[in-house]
């Protein structure tokens, strides 16, 4: 068949009017006001050659400007090598949809398990799902277990460090599922383990969630944390960013019950806000209680390995309460991403991408200092690649200034706050030009 849908005839449309009692399409919208509806051509051209048409996405495309990005806030601008889209497209890996059937998708239910084990590995847990939308929902996701874990108890722990946009969604879920949620203040960057201990001795807490890093870029010391959530009968669950793990202790290692965050930094690229991919790991006693489904090596009939879905705890397949999550998708296309990237990059590779992030995030950490123009918001505090300062500089005007000189500055916080990022794109010339563009800013 040559055409991809088949389109309804007017007599189709005439039946389903009649079915739902209208007497033309526009009824469909007649609760929408007239003043937001669209009412002119489209700038859509009707017919046109091939070679027009690339001509005229050229031509659109020539009005989206490209800045150097020293802005972070959960989104990095990492290099992805140009081999992924093409190996992306294999016939042996892309698909539509779910594999719901092992033996004609062997290809999916392979890259699966390799996410998983790629996943496991950075993060040090035991088992992992096979993705999630987003790393902020994937949080949410991360509550919903240790509530579950928890059984009676039905208070969770944020802390004021997390990432904003993160927290309001967890808050968002928290609401339509009953949970209270509590923010642990912060305490110089940091988050404040006095106020954390003196939550959890209410005796009512499910589970703690804090980022590494957290928003200001600052690399938590979470010494000791594992240990006072869990003699309080809760949960522990660190958000983290994936690519950082290549260099730094993992949630593991910190005794984290939950690993969570957004796998963004894993080479994907920044693409106005998505689509990324969300990820979460935790320990095998975790495992029933885990979103989504968890793909499994095995052997077939004739004794070859197989890769089969082995879980799925969701409510599709078990009764509806008895669910963790109703998350009924997966971002498989982006899970692939990841795991070509991670195998194109290696250890070494990602042990180099944090180094050059670091050396070029501590060298524009000090030329800006350098300028007079801002002063150490956090002194002393650690970071890998991205970091906050203090300034009196007027952040929207700053913005502005920056982007006409072709660079997306450092993301505006509270209390004259400006949190930078650089990754290994960015060179020292660049650094250099973006500095000089904030002193004449500021002349």
């Amino acid at each position: 068949m040559s055409n991809k849908f088949i389109p309804h005839t007017p007599d189709d449309i005439s039946r389903m009017m009649e079915a739902v009692g209208i007497r033309s399409l526009d009824e469909l919208y007649g609760d929408i006001p007239a003043e937001v509806i669209f009412n002119r051509d489209y700038l859509i051209p009707s017919e046109m050659s091939e070679v027009e048409i690339r001509r005229h996405f050229d031509e659109l495309a020539s009005k989206n400007h490209s800045l150097k990005v020293f802005a972070g806030g959960g989104v990095y601008d990492h290099y992805a090598p140009s081999v992924i889209p093409h190996l992306l497209s294999r016939s042996e890996f892309y698909t539509a949809y779910t594999p719901y059937q092992p033996e004609i998708s062997q290809g999916t239910l392979q890259y699966i398990f390799e996410y998983q084990s790629i996943i496991c590995e950075l993060t040090g847990m035991e088992v992992t799902n096979a993705s999630m939308y987003d790393g902020a929902t994937a949080t949410a996701e991360a509550m919903f277990m240790m509530v579950a874990s928890a059984k009676k108890r039905n208070r969770v722990l944020l802390s004021a460090t997390l990432r904003e946009n993160v927290a309001e969604v967890v808050k968002t879920y928290a609401k339509f599922r009953g949970i209270d949620i509590s923010v642990v203040p912060e305490r110089d960057g940091v988050t404040d383990l006095d106020a954390l201990k003196a939550e959890l001795a209410k005796d009512d807490v499910a589970g703690v969630i804090l980022p590494q890093p957290n928003k200001y870029g600052i690399i938590e010391d979470l010494s000791g944390v594992a240990e006072a959530v869990h003699a309080a009968k809760a949960q522990l669950a660190l958000h983290a960013d994936p690519s950082t793990l290549a260099v730094l202790k993992t949630p593991a290692e910190w005794g984290a019950d939950i690993a969570c965050g957004d796998g963004q930094s894993l080479g994907m690229p920044m693409q106005f806000g998505g689509p990324y991919l969300g990820f979460i790991a935790t320990g095998k006693g975790n495992i029933r209680k885990i979103p989504g489904r968890v793909v499994g090596a095995t052997k077939d009939a004739d004794g070859k390995r197989a890769f089969v879905l082995t879980l799925q705890a969701r409510e599709q397949h078990i009764r509806r309460e008895k669910a963790t999550s109703n998350i009924c998708s997966n971002q498989s296309l982006m899970s692939l991403y990841a795991t070509i990237y991670v195998a194109l990059m290696g250890k070494q590779g990602m042990v180099e991408v944090n180094a050059l992030s670091a050396d070029g995030a501590s060298y524009l950490h000090d030329k800006l200092l350098a300028t007079g123009l801002f002063e150490e918001a956090f002194p002393g505090k650690p970071f890998l690649k991205e970091f906050a300062l203090k300034s009196s500089l007027d952040a929207p005007a700053l913005e502005k200034h920056l982007a006409e000189r072709g660079f997306m500055g450092g993301i505006p916080m509270a209390d004259g706050l400006f949190v930078f990022a650089v990754t290994e794109k960015r060179s020292r010339e660049e650094i250099d030009a973006f500095v000089n563009s904030i002193v004449d800013f500021a002349k």
